[in-house]
């Protein structure tokens, strides 16, 4: 019986879903079943093909419902321990599933883990964060752009430290393992993110629902990244600063933040209009971390 349902989102991803299926029989000795979730309004033949590999399941939902939503549509009716939830453009290192499952061990209490993630280049992506601040979220978009290295987006994105196995706010929603029952315990993904914050949104809803999250540095997968959203950069742009409105609008919603909220609205107004000009990443800040100063894992 399959251990691992693999949820692997895709947006006319073909070309990069082959890749996905061959480095995933060499992440895990466990055995795993594949449910590709495809949001494209039409199929390709990469898509086609990576559907027939023995252990895949193909689920088309006609549109493009977002990230969280298609993941959960994939997660239904799994009668599998765990959940990997992925990008197509995902190529996962040997025995990188692996050491993400054995660091359960360690955490019982943990309801989601994440590798380290790396980009195309040896740059370590901060994929392990902890929940923003105001004020760290403030410094984080003013001045990540022009400063990366600045303290507010430093202390955030914990880059002030060696990589080690430790829990987190939040882990990246473009590679992770859930366990099931704390998935399930909090509804999944929040489907009115459509895509960008819902990551964030689940690891504060697995926390106070009283689980952990843990990033394990050991294991590493590298993200191509932006593969599914190149094609409509401009609209992801837009989508990025209204799911953070949304976030953070939650997180004071009380009537007495009325004038905050206002004010935080304004403030993504303006920096939305700066993206835009400049056709910059909407997250911020780039990477800067060589992936050199991740552990060895095990299994390397």
């Amino acid at each position: 019986m399959p251990q691992l349902r693999v949820v692997v989102v895709t947006y006319h991803s073909g070309e990069v879903l082959g890749p996905f299926m061959d480095s995933l029989a060499k992440a895990t000795s466990r055995p795993y079943e594949v449910v590709i979730v495809d949001n494209s309004p039409m199929m390709d033949a990469g898509t086609t093909a990576a559907a027939g590999r023995p252990g895949a399941r193909l689920l088309r939902t006609g549109r493009n419902l977002g990230y969280g939503t298609a993941a959960n549509r994939g997660a239904v009716n799994a009668g599998t321990p765990w959940l990997v939830v992925a990008n197509a453009d995902i190529a996962f290192m040997p025995g990188s599933l692996d050491e993400l499952l054995d660091a359960s061990d360690r955490w019982p209490g943990a309801g989601a883990f994440g590798p380290a993630i790396t980009n195309p280049g040896g740059v370590l992506y901060p994929s392990a964060r902890d929940l923003p601040s105001l004020g760290r979220g403030i410094g984080h978009a003013l001045l990540g752009w022009c400063w990366p290295t600045n303290p507010w987006t430093t202390a955030y994105r914990r880059e002030h430290t060696v990589p080690v196995e430790t829990t987190a706010g939040w882990l990246s929603g473009s590679c992770q393992v859930l366990r099931r029952q704390a998935f399930e315990a909090v509804d999944g993904f929040d489907e009115t993110y459509f895509m960008f914050m819902e990551d964030v949104d689940l690891g504060r809803r697995l926390g106070l629902a009283g689980w952990q999250l843990v990033y394990v540095p050991t294991a590493v997968v590298e993200h191509l990244g932006g593969h599914s959203t190149k094609r409509t950069s401009r609209r992801m742009v837009i989508a990025h600063h209204r799911s953070m409105l949304r976030y953070l609008s939650r997180q004071y919603a009380a009537p007495r933040y009325l004038p905050l909220r206002v004010l935080l609205g304004l403030g993504l107004g303006l920096r939305l209009l700066v993206a835009l000009v400049l056709a910059t990443d909407s997250a911020g800040a780039r990477a800067t971390r060589s992936a050199d100063v991740l552990p060895r894992g095990r299994r390397a």
